[in-house]
């Protein structure tokens, strides 16, 4: 399934849905995606961060990717 993703807080709620769906605790995706528990509860609530590497790394984890698609293409 393809969501549009146009926000942070889009963003951290795509990531709660899809852990949820895999029936993980955040407590589990922070250790198997390396960050800290308080990690996961920001992404998930949408707070600003520069750490984009580690967003990628919890999308990998989850197994779910993010695309990008411009303006241009969708008119």
């Amino acid at each position: 399934m393809t969501q549009p993703i146009q926000s942070v807080s889009e963003l951290g709620a795509a990531i709660r849905k899809e852990r949820k769906a895999q029936g993980l605790r955040q407590p589990d995706l922070a250790a198997a995606a390396g960050t800290s528990i308080r990690f996961i509860v920001e992404i998930e609530a949408g707070k600003e961060t520069a750490q984009i590497g580690k967003v990628f790394d919890v999308l990998r984890q989850l197994g779910i990717g993010l695309d990008i698609t411009g303006l241009s293409e969708e008119s």
